[in-house]
């Protein structure tokens, strides 16, 4: 989701001025990010925000295409972007993220901008983030990348069980940032009751507003995961039902906004939404389709990835994403038309092989498609070619080649079954229990010389019946 227009001058680290108008977006809408928990912690109105970014590592295109995404990130969430900054570091700032120099020119920007949020291309700490709000000092908002995309997930969740995931990642996100966000967090209860001395309205056992807050997120996360576990059991024993059939499970893995759900949409004409849009789609979607063979696969869209997704999505959607344990291939999904599409390829694999680790099992195989062809450059392409021999190439919107992606799928899933057409003998009454209990019948006759069964079996089974008939 990158921009070739907006450079960062490698001199200074800093998008130039002529270039940081190229930022500016407009969207016209207005979002809120509130607490869940009955207790209004803060409102994260993304209206007019101002990106800031450190350079830590990489070439300043690289630089460029991360704070690029991020302001296509924040017009997702419903932002105008007023201005782009960032700082050459060798590492963040451990107090204000920037640096109190880089800090101070971020607050000159925010007023002549009249900005009202500024979202930081990272994950702050809690203290980084009071720090810089305290430089900035204006009534101007600091959040990070974490939270934008816990905002953009809100907005997105549809299902019970994508709600219930979006809400506790936020909460986990929000319960160590509590720290300062409002003075009237830490006044403690009490009165005369107390007794000893200490000031009007410090006196006095009870927990401070903070503490309590802390403890209601505490008991509403803990409902939200006993929620999740039994939504979990619902999902594994869908998944186990497709993993018994005879169909092989494909799932669809890529970086958000990559045409994952365009391509399920062109191999089975499931009809699944497509926006131009990240995270359009949360929820897995499943469709039933079949190679050329006759043989069925089962295909199922994932969430897609963003590079530094947080660890809270990964960790609440975590059942969302065991459908890539279970699949028989993986159809990994890259953006041709994108100018980073490696670093995409990089990111997802990045959260798989996390997803995966886990289970202490390899990853499934992994069929890499590039999509969007006819939106990409020849040279783009001509250099994809190289790096990715491995890939097929496609279209989701044209079709062009769908064709070659299905025979590549049959490949790479070898058949497990073979469909045969014998007459067994009568007195082999051992074998047709084995055919209709491993197999499916197709059609049964019976004749002078045995039972005649068309069917699908086990490839075991059929090299046991390859002498009484035909495959």
């Amino acid at each position: 989701m990158t921009h070739p227009e907006h450079p960062v001058t490698p001199s200074t680290g800093e998008l130039a001025l002529e270039d940081r108008a190229s930022l500016r977006r407009v969207a016209g809408l207005s979002t809120e990010l509130t607490d869940v928990t009955e207790v209004e912690y803060r409102q994260l109105r993304l209206e007019r925000v101002v990106l800031v970014g450190v350079w830590t590592e990489g070439s300043a295109a690289d630089a460029d295409a991360s704070l690029t995404e991020l302001a296509a990130l924040a017009e997702t969430a419903g932002s105008e972007v007023l201005e782009g900054l960032v700082q050459r570091r060798d590492k963040p700032d451990p107090s204000t993220y920037i640096g109190s120099g880089k800090a101070q020119e971020l607050r000159e920007i925010v007023l002549a901008t009249g900005a009202d949020t500024v979202i930081c291309d990272g994950e702050l700490s809690p203290a980084q983030l009071n720090s810089l709000e305290k430089v900035v000092k204006v009534k101007v908002k600091v959040i990070d990348r974490t939270a934008l995309i816990l905002d953009i997930f809100a907005q997105h969740a549809t299902s019970r069980e994508g709600k219930a995931q979006v809400s506790l990642a936020q909460m986990e996100y929000m319960l160590p940032r509590l720290r300062g966000w409002g003075e009237s967090m830490s006044r403690q209860a009490g009165g005369r009751a107390g007794g000893a001395g200490g000031g009007v309205g410090t006196r006095g056992p009870g927990e401070t507003k903070i503490e309590t807050d802390r403890r209601r997120i505490r008991e509403r996360m803990s409902k939200l995961r006993r929620e999740i576990r039994e939504m979990k059991k619902i999902r594994d024993t869908q998944r186990s039902r497709r993993l018994s059939s005879d169909a092989a499970s494909v799932a669809i893995v890529g970086y958000t906004n990559a045409g994952k759900s365009s391509l399920l949409n062109a191999l089975t004409g499931a009809g699944v939404l497509v926006e131009n849009a990240l995270f359009a789609t949360l929820e897995p979607t499943t469709r039933r389709g079949e190679f050329d063979d006759g043989r069925p696969f089962v295909l199922t869209d994932t969430v897609g990835f963003v590079r530094h997704l947080p660890t809270q999505l990964v960790e609440a959607f975590r059942s969302t994403l065991e459908e890539v344990v279970d699949a028989d291939l993986l159809v990994h999904v890259v953006d041709g038309s994108d100018e980073h599409p490696l670093a995409q390829v990089n990111a997802v694999r990045q959260v798989v092989n996390d997803v995966v680790a886990e289970y202490d099992i390899a990853p499934p195989p992994e069929l890499l498609v590039v999509n969007k062809i006819d939106a990409a450059t020849d040279l783009g392409l001509a250099a994809l070619r190289r790096a990715l021999p491995d890939a097929v190439f496609v279209s989701a919107q044209t079709g062009d080649g769908l064709d070659r992606l299905r025979a590549r799928m049959a490949e790479m899933i070898p058949p497990t079954d073979a469909t045969v057409d014998v007459t067994i003998p009568y007195d082999r009454g051992d074998l047709v229990a084995r055919v209709h209990a491993d197999g499916r019948v197709d059609a049964t006759e019976h004749t002078a010389e045995g039972t005649r069964i068309k069917a699908r079996v086990p490839m075991a089974l059929a090299a046991s019946l390859d002498e009484f008939g035909t495959f």
